[in-house]
């Protein structure tokens, strides 16, 4: 993203950088024994035709692995993430995450508390 050596833009891979792919692999690293197509789908609120495409690209960049099978004449696929693609996005979500705190200390003060307070506002009961 940046010509700056050494930076963390270098590290925010594209391939995981766009939301959807985001929360599929987020998912998978939660499901490490693999997770059926269905789950994934539901779980990121995809539709099967987007969730194809997306599988696509992280399939062809060796992020996940896709395995086919019939269980009593029914298919299923599971996805699982590859030990490439976890270490990739274990290395994309520490960069992502040094960029978020550089950016955070460089709001100004005021604007660094709001989400905190946000937060405190939506867990109060909500009066009539």
């Amino acid at each position: 993203m940046t010509e700056n050596p050494g930076s963390p833009f270098d590290q925010l891979e594209r391939i995981f950088h766009e939301p959807n792919r985001l929360s599929i692999m987020s998912a998978l690293c939660a499901g490490r024994q693999g997770l059926a197509f269905s789950d994934i789908r539901d779980t990121c609120c995809l539709t099967d035709g987007n969730l194809n495409r997306h599988l696509k690209t992280l399939t062809e960049a060796g992020a996940v692995e896709i395995e086919k099978e019939f269980i009593e004449s029914k298919p299923r696929t599971t996805v699982r993430i590859s030990p490439l693609g976890l270490q990739r996005f274990s290395e994309y979500l520490a960069a992502l995450t040094e960029v978020l705190e550089a950016a955070r200390e460089a709001m100004p003060p005021e604007t660094q508390e709001a989400p905190a307070a946000a937060n405190r506002m939506k867990a109060r009961p909500q009066s009539a």
